[in-house]
């Protein structure tokens, strides 16, 4: 069957085979009689002319087209669309307005070096924008360009753009191809118009699905001819975003037939396994359910980043407060500015040349057009490229993350994935981690490892779990103590199965004296399941396609106990066992009916075959607390110690199924299959209930076989990476939708449980509520399960509040009944304070909406940064709820993935990607805002100082364009390159120390406090800079020729200390030199230089009072270099004294391991580990808080045994 079968001649007749008997979400044939349809009402109008899309009747419909876009902007939407987005921050429209108003007589400086710098950084975040767009039109174009045959209307197929295709089209799609549109499948190459699909692009499972298409279509419609007179009518539901129900009818020569997501092919799945299908176009673009599904992500941003829009507004109200105060001074000046002997005492302002602005007689006009002048004076007290040095730092952080061979894992050829740099920073911060289990934690690659049939447990492999049991118990990991044998399996030879029991392999089952059973067992693995079979041509081995890893395991354990399948075809499984009579293999094949397929809901899969003596058979596997219910009284020969062996299962970490038969009665599965055809075919809102219904009826009355356990086992490096996270003191919640006792072993196993831990367990498994399940009320039953559950959380409160200051440990453990009621609105409080209370968090039986919740609950509670981490669809809403959703692309496709804003191929990753990256990502972007505000106070007060100076007059300190380049150009680079390469502690003390992780957690290095701190450094630099240039300059001789110092040179003076002290300032705040850093910082300067000569070059009416100033007038005179000399000595002092006192005697933690390796006490093991010893806290996880709590009980211990000594 997997290579498919060759397309039937035009003579051919095909062979009926009703696959559509056994899949339960099938449409049969039927007559509608007793069907309640919505087709034609409200959510149900959709008309599909097959084979017709350009008739009258379909153009009137008006349908969207197939082209799809997911660009943001189009060609003409671009620039409005763009400049509003880049204007929408409050930053870029205060430059706007100031430009804007720089074109007034109001403006101390030209408009041109105004408007400039604000048109480069717009222009440089517009083409970043346009960048990131015309990738995603690319990937339109490529899509919009594929090709695919279509039916022309004469019986012929043509290759045809998918943007070009029509509802109602017919099209034929070839062997492992897209299909283009949502399509109604109408025939394949299969002679029951069977197909394969994978759906990972959907849903993200890698496993292949099964299609079918009517029979109705199947046999009229065999190869490209029979389309030539082909018509039907379709009429369905409206576009939605229910992948996985359809709800339809189809009129085909007079009759009417039901259609359901089985007969669906959905856009962007792929053609598996089928040499060709035919289709029709049912829904095109837009309204595929594929894209009606792509929703927007949330927009996410980093609490840095709203701190700094705080920061932006206080800088906004200094200016303004600065503008006002400013402006009364001006108007009280130019009120007393009297004239006498014809001039005003400030004849250097000009009065005469301006009516309003220097008036006495106008002074309040006078002090508000001063306002707006400052205003737009003091606008570079503003950073107007803070924004995209930020956005430019952060891309390249992304490109190391994403380029960092520690986090590439070559088993898969997957590197680490930033989907986003907007929260690189908030990797650094992050106060609580939750997790998925499977696949998260575990590899969700299933092993068989034990069972229990007919009451006996076969399988020696020891699980890690047990040999983490084995070892807080102080005991060895022996299991099966009857067969004195310890195996290790670590290392299984075959994927999917690590199983060791010589009673039962190579056939010796045969010898045990329930073999009659442990057939069944065998013969059940072999034929319950919806797996497809590949057999490789050259080797003969068989491999197989399952719908999950679980049911690969049990197919893969099935064919070493000697039942081979290996082969399905529409109607029937045949395998190979080893004949009980003869002891020779022989095939069998079972006549496979129907298939009762597993949901979340029902929890357990059944099929139903008829063997090969003709006997029908109800085959049946699911979970213990749906299947033990469902036994018959007869059927429970085995139950108690079967129970007893799940539990051990349970206890060990294993996933368990149980497995059980009966046999079915003609006349019963007569009227079962009618009653089951007949809901299947119905089209009404209650279609799955009634399914539900008639299956649920049939599985009943079984007999129990025995029991499964597979092994999920913990990834690579989790325990450890779990304990360093802890060390870091990061929290860990696990959510999981597995059972509480497989989810605490796990816990032990992983180190997120200790044995002296106390354990809070919440739960509805009291005698009250059970008793009340069988006999109360639903209403009787909610209020008492919700008063137990707040009984059971306050009693854990109180435990908490005991314990005090006590070095105790806990952890809560709460399974998905009770969390249901913990997350209501008056409990949820209560629930988040015991649980941040405790050391470790374990919710069992999780839903995905419930993971969710939980994860909204975490991060709106505590206000701290929270990051989840999950790899299967059902954690997709926790990774959106939360401020960082890390999706691990591992064996559940690739759904989680691309919804996650990082994505890392194995948990272990996440160590590297917090303790290193986001420490450092931290560490920069806060150094980075703090220097950039620093440098633009230094720069915003020397001209406020020189206004003040020159009685708030409006008379900027510098040139025009001195003014414009200085943020631009002159101290710009140093901090891009800070935010890249600085590291103030290296990755391989990041490991040694997690502890320094807190300081993200604790947002110290972006705190008030050091915010303000680098303000005040800025304000004193300033009035370094501004009175030793001006005293310096003053009364005396500027050069040889008897020249005075005016405007311009102290304006060139001033500027020249500015530029050197704000780089130097950068040299000493940096902790990590690279040559890339050097060129910036020393170019910077040097760049000042070059810019003044050949600025002062140019001709006066463009330079201004910068003509020649450096060659003719700055550079001759020595005061010129002795007064740059001093300034920046006297400008660093206050800084140099502050940061040696500080690390000397009140070092931050960063500093003290700083301090280890510049002082050469990485060789000293005692002070190495008295600053180790601030991450081992008892109350945390991990085998190294697990270690440090041990040898405080021993302590304990032996202090307990002194004092009973010194007592006698």
């Amino acid at each position: 069957m997997a290579g498919g079968t060759p397309s039937p001649g035009p003579g051919r007749r095909r062979r009926r085979l009703h696959l559509s008997k056994i899949y339960s979400y099938t449409c049969g044939k039927s007559s509608f009689k007793e069907d309640h349809s919505n087709i034609g009402g409200p959510g149900f109008s959709r008309v599909v002319y097959c084979n017709e899309p350009g008739s009258p009747a379909a153009e009137r419909r008006n349908y969207a087209g197939n082209y799809v876009r997911s660009t943001k902007y189009t060609v003409a939407s671009f620039f409005p669309k763009s400049l509003f987005e880049q204007f929408r921050r409050v930053a870029n429209f205060y430059f706007l307005v100031t430009g804007v108003l720089s074109l007034t007589d109001l403006s101390p400086y030209g408009a041109v070096s105004a408007l400039l710098p604000l048109a480069l950084v717009i222009s440089a975040t517009m083409v970043k924008e346009g960048i990131e767009d015309w990738r995603r039109k690319q990937q339109d174009i490529e899509v919009n360009n594929r090709k695919v045959k279509v039916h022309d209307g004469n019986g012929i197929f043509r290759q045809e753009e998918w943007s070009n295709l029509r509802v109602g089209d017919i099209v034929r799609v070839e062997k492992d191809e897209f299909f283009p549109a949502d399509l109604l499948l109408l025939s394949s190459s299969y002679e029951d118009s069977i197909c394969y699909v994978e759906t990972m692009n959907l849903d993200g499972e890698t496993n292949l699905k099964v299609k079918q298409g009517l029979e109705a279509t199947s046999s009229l419609l065999n190869q490209d001819s029979d389309f030539k007179d082909f018509k039907a009518l379709v009429r369905c539901e409206d576009p939605n975003v229910n992948l996985y129900v359809f709800v339809g009818t189809l009129a085909l020569e007079e009759e009417r037939f039901p259609l359901s997501i089985q007969q669906i092919l959905l856009r962007d799945s792929k053609l598996r396994n089928t040499e060709y299908v035919y289709g029709a176009v049912v829904f095109t673009g837009h309204d595929t359910k594929v894209i009606q599904n792509s929703t927007d992500p949330p927009s996410k941003r980093s609490r840095i980043e709203r701190k700094m829009d705080k920061i932006i507004y206080l800088m906004f109200g200094l200016v303004f407060l600065m503008s006002f105060v400013g402006s009364i001074i001006f108007g009280v000046e130019t009120r007393e500015d009297k004239v006498k002997n014809g001039r005003t005492e400030r004849w250097y302002l000009k009065p005469d040349d301006a009516d309003i602005f220097f008036d006495p007689e106008r002074a309040p006009m006078a002090a508000i057009y001063h306002f707006f002048t400052a205003v737009m004076l003091y606008s570079y007290f503003i950073p107007i490229s803070l924004y995209v040095s930020i956005e430019i730092v952060k891309v390249l952080q992304s490109i190391f993350i994403n380029r960092d061979i520690h986090m590439y894992y070559e088993e898969t050829d997957k590197p680490a994935q930033a989907r986003t740099s907007n929260l690189n920073e908030e990797l650094g911060m992050v106060d609580t981690i939750l997790s998925d289990k499977t696949g998260t934690l575990t590899c969700n690659s299933m092993e068989f490892i034990k069972c229990s049939i007919a009451g006996t447990a076969y399988g020696r492999g020891i699980t890690e779990v047990e040999r983490a049991m084995a070892v807080r118990s102080g005991g060895s990991p022996l299991v099966n103590e009857d067969l004195d044998v310890v195996v290790d399996s670590s290392a299984p030879k075959i994927k999917g199965f690590n199983f060791v029991d010589e009673r039962v392999m190579n056939g010796n089952w045969v010898r045990q004296p329930q073999a009659s059973v442990l057939q069944k067992f065998f013969r059940l693995l072999a034929v319950c399941h919806t797996a497809i079979p590949e057999t490789d041509e050259e080797t003969g081995n068989v491999s197989y396609e399952a719908e999950s890893p679980d049911e690969a395991a049990f197919v893969v354990a099935a064919r070493e106990f000697g039942f081979e399948f290996f082969n399905r075809t529409q109607n029937g499984i045949s395998f190979r066992e080893l004949d009980l009579a003869s002891g020779e293999k022989i095939e069998r094949v079972y006549r496979l009916l129907n298939v009762l397929e597993f949901n979340s809901t029902r929890k357990r899969m059944s099929v139903i075959v008829r063997d090969d003596d003709g006997k029908l058979l109800l085959l049946s596997k699911g979970a213990d607390n749906v299947m033990f219910e469902r036994l018959a009284k007869h059927g429970r020969q085995f139950e108690a110690k079967t129970q007893e062996h799940v539990n051990q299962y349970a206890d060990a970490g294993l996933r368990t199924l149980i497995l059980a038969y009966r046999e079915v009665d003609e006349n019963e599965y007569i009227e079962f299959n009618k009653n089951f055809n007949e809901a299947k075919a119905s089209v009404s809102e209650d279609r799955e209930t009634l399914i539900d219904e008639i299956t649920d009826r049939m599985e009943r009355d079984l007999i129990l076989l025995g029991a499964t356990a597979v092994e999920d086992k913990l990834q690579n490096g989790v325990p450890e990476c779990i304990d360093k996270l802890a060390q870091a003191g990061i929290k860990i919640w696990v959510l999981t939708g597995d059972k509480m006792e497989t989810a605490i072993n796990i816990g032990f196993a992983s180190s997120l449980l200790r044995q002296e831990m106390k354990q809070i367990i919440i739960n509805l498994e009291t005698p009250q509520i059970k008793s009340l399940e069988k006999s109360g009320g639903k209403d009787e039953i909610e209020l008492a399960s919700r008063e137990s559950v707040v009984m059971q959380l306050q009693a854990g409160k109180a435990l908490l509040a005991e314990s005090g200051a006590s070095s105790e440990a806990f952890a809560l453990i709460i399974d998905g009944k009770s969390l249901t009621y913990a997350l209501e609105d008056e409990i949820k409080k209560t629930f988040l304070d015991l649980a941040t209370g405790c050391a470790s968090v374990i919710c069992c039986r999780s839903s995905p909406k419930q993971k969710a919740l939980v994860t909204r609950l975490v991060k709106s509670g505590t206000g701290k940064t929270t990051l989840a981490i999950g790899d299967g669809a059902n954690d997709v809403g926790m990774l959106q709820e939360a401020d960082i959703g890390v999706g691990i692309s591992g064996v559940e496709g690739m759904q989680a993935v691309m919804s996650s804003d990082i994505a890392i191929a194995q948990f272990r990753y996440l160590e590297r990607l917090l303790l290193v990256h986001g420490h450092w990502c931290y560490s920069r972007i806060a150094s980075m805002i703090c220097y950039f505000f620093y440098k633009n106070i230094t720069f915003g007060v020397t001209v406020f100082l020189y206004e003040a100076y020159t009685s708030f007059s409006g008379q900027p300190a510098y040139n025009d364009w001195f003014l414009s380049l200085f943020n631009v150009f002159f101290s710009s680079l140093p901090v891009i390159a800070l935010g890249v390469f600085d590291q103030d502690v290296s990755a391989r003390f990041c490991y040694k120390f997690p502890l320094l992780y807190q300081e993200g957690v604790q947002n110290i290095l972006f705190s008030w406090k050091r915010i303000i701190g680098w303000m005040l450094n800025g304000f004193v630099s300033a009035l370094a800079i501004f009175f030793l240039c001006k005293e310096s300059l003053k009364h005396q001789l500027f050069d040889s020729n008897g020249k005075t110092a005016g405007r311009e040179i102290l304006g060139g003076t001033m500027y020249t200390c500015v530029v050197w002290v704000v780089n130097l300032q950068m040299a000493l705040a940096i902790s990590y030199f690279t040559w890339v850093q050097h060129i910036v910082i020393w170019g910077s300067i040097a760049f000042w230089y070059i810019f003044l000569m050949i600025y002062g070059a140019m001709t006066p009416s463009f330079s201004s009072d910068a003509y020649k100033v450096f060659l003719e007038a700055l550079a001759p005179a020595p005061s010129y270099w002795l007064t740059t000399l001093f300034v920046m000595i006297f400008a660093l002092i206050p800084y140099f004294v502050y940061k040696s006192v500080q690390m000397r005697f009140f070092p931050k933690y960063h500093q003290m391991i700083q301090w280890i390796r510049y002082e050469g006490h990485s060789n000293d093991p005692e002070f190495v580990e008295m600053v180790r010893q601030r991450s081992i806290r008892p109350t945390t996880v991990g085998y190294t808080a697990r270690r440090a709590a041990s040898v405080r009980r021993s302590a304990r211990f032996h202090d307990q045994i002194y004092k009973d000594l010194v007592g006698i």
